[in-house]
């Protein structure tokens, strides 16, 4: 929700754009696709015709280098774009896209989409936003790279999987993803993510077991924040 003064002056709070109702009221043609956890979505190389758009679920962006090594650039959840470099031109797919977790994603076709960006201003100041988010989210994650340890690494990345920070709720529970996944994500190994996740859980930052899913507490924060 937005603040935003009324005629006499007083605050009052406006609804956030909903870009999943603007979709769907514009009538603009798209294609509703559903994906299975560890689902390729589309993968790198491969022509590209769609902006998508995440409704459920959650989505893994990798590249693969030409020695075979995949290294994780995003992880995307609900009410985010992805796919849109072929609104700038870009013919063929710079990345592999892969559901983290069962998933719904609109597919709109990058002609349409472009369209839409032209003549809806609310859509449009909408997709600038996300653009400059992720922007802002590459450069954290360049510096976090850089100058941070892996322990940091990993307790940041687990805050974003549980969307800390965002405008919706917080969620608490975090998509399943392998240890493997986590230590391409932050550039560290296995063996040292499961160390830290140990650690984190005897600190009770976090809880998880061969039962649960992976939950996240907001004292997790500590150890981002700690220098």
């Amino acid at each position: 929700m937005e603040p935003r003064k009324s005629s006499n002056g007083a605050a009052k709070t406006v609804p956030a754009f909903n870009a999943q109702a603007f979709l769907d009221s514009t009538g603009v043609a798209k294609t509703v696709a559903e994906y299975g956890r560890g689902e390729t979505i589309f993968t790198q190389g491969e022509a590209c015709h769609h902006v998508m758009y995440i409704q459920t679920g959650g989505v893994k962006l990798s590249v693969l280098s030409k020695t075979g090594r995949e290294a994780v650039v995003a992880m995307l959840g609900p009410g985010e774009f992805f796919g849109e470099g072929c609104l700038a031109g870009q013919a063929l797919r710079m990345g592999t896209a892969t559901a983290i977790t069962p998933s719904v994603i609109l597919l709109i076709d990058k002609g349409k989409m472009g369209q839409l960006l032209h003549k809806q201003h609310a859509m449009s100041d909408r997709f600038i936003s996300h653009m400059l988010t992720r922007n802002i989210r590459i450069e954290e994650d360049l510096i976090d790279q850089l100058f941070n340890s892996s322990e940091k690494r990993l307790a940041r990345t687990l805050l974003l999987l549980a969307r800390y920070g965002k405008q919706d709720k917080p969620v608490r529970v975090v998509p399943t993803i392998s240890q493997e996944t986590l230590a391409e994500m932050i550039g560290t190994t296995r063996s040292r993510v499961n160390f830290f996740l140990n650690k984190f859980k005897r600190l009770g930052f976090i809880d998880y077991n061969d039962e649960n899913p992976l939950t996240i507490n907001s004292s997790l924060l500590s150890v981002v924040l700690h220098d």
